[in-house]
């Protein structure tokens, strides 16, 4: 293809999508879309092959079934439990991950597993068809999906693990990590590592063993002995999780979590906390005068919807806003949790932390 010719079929193809967002109806999302469609455009006129095409297509393929099933449960809040395949249904670790996804359901919220056996089978077991989501993933030795979640309208089939971990997390409003190998490691760090950097949450992390095990209390001590002590971590990094061997301390780690504190977002440089009660005057400046070390400027303020919030679901909830480093996550949550112990919520809040 000549450069004149490539030139007219890139003008041909953005006209056209010029003509199609066009004849879209008056979207929110209406810049969005453009941009999505400009860089397919732009990508159709460059030299990519033929493969990078079908990963593109397949791995929009994935993320339009994982959207359009979550958004009709986007006002639930959501526990993705990680765990063994390999842990059978007569094992204590299998049991406690039952008596957990039961509790949690009963609570209120939904479930989410990768979709196969072992804890994730669990998981689905203990929360129940109804309350349930599974995650398979497509493997030349096909994973079958678990009995409890099997031919479930809220089965989704994957082809690639990053799009599939990718709603795990995205989804999620709790993590619970139960015994596992190389994969549940895996999945223990890459929490740590997007909440420690701020790409995930903040979410609260349950680290969960059986009663009296040590699976994870082991892994803590060497967290606490090989990173935290020899500075390769922050000395609050542990904050972003908890570990226990109780399911009611591991429910409660959960639930207090959501409160106060219901959610937050960046508004340019600024983090905008999104709080279920409004906090008095005196309670911004003990968070002022405890939290100021992780300012890059200014102060903690209470704030309502900023401008650029107008199309917010939660545009009538209360804020604070600051201008956060970005770098101290572990002394964020642990500001979280001093946020939820100060009041009560409202009744309606308090009963129900499972709703967004």
């Amino acid at each position: 293809m000549t450069s004149s010719a490539s030139f007219d079929t890139l003008e041909s193809l953005q006209a056209d999508i010029a003509e199609l967002i066009d004849r879209l109806p008056t979207l929110k999302n209406r810049q969005l879309i453009q941009q999505a469609l400009a860089t397919i455009v732009r990508l159709a006129d460059s030299e990519i092959e033929r493969l990078d095409w079908k990963i593109l297509s397949a791995a929009l393929a994935d993320m339009e079934r994982g959207f359009q099933l979550f958004y009709a449960y986007r006002h639930v809040r959501k526990v993705t439990i990680f765990g063994s395949a390999r842990l059978g249904s007569d094992t204590p670790e299998y049991q406690t991950a039952v008596q957990f996804a039961r509790a949690i359901s009963q609570l209120g919220f939904m479930v989410m597993t990768g979709g196969g056996g072992g804890i994730m089978q669990a998981g689905n077991e203990g929360a129940g068809r109804e309350n349930s989501f599974g995650l398979n993933i497509q493997l030349p030795f096909e994973q079958q999906a678990n009995p409890f979640i099997d031919s479930d309208p809220k089965l989704i089939h994957f082809k690639y693990f990053f799009t599939r971990k990718l709603f795990l997390l995205k989804e999620s409003d709790a993590v619970a990590l139960f015994p596992g190998g190389f994969g549940t490691q895996d999945e223990a760090f890459e929490c740590m590592t997007l909440s420690q950097t701020g790409k995930f949450g903040p979410v609260p992390v349950v680290l969960i063993d059986e009663p009296g095990g040590d699976y994870w209390l082991s892994w803590s001590k060497y967290i606490d002995q090989q990173l935290v002590q020899k500075g390769l971590v922050s000395p609050e990094d542990p904050s972003l999780y908890t570990v226990t061997d109780n399911l009611e301390v591991a429910c409660n780690a959960i639930t207090r979590f959501y409160q106060v504190y219901h959610s937050s977002r960046y508004v340019g440089e600024q983090l905008v906390i999104r709080l279920t009660k409004d906090l008095s005057d005196a309670e911004v400046e003990q968070l002022n005068g405890n939290f100021n070390d992780i300012l890059v400027k200014g102060r903690i303020e209470k704030s309502q919807a900023l401008p650029q919030e107008g199309q917010d679901e939660t545009v009538e909830l209360p804020r604070l806003i600051l201008y956060f480093n970005q770098r101290d996550l572990g002394r964020l949550y642990q500001m979280i949790a001093v946020i939820n112990q100060m009041g009560t919520a409202s009744a309606e809040a308090a009963a129900h932390p499972e709703r967004k």
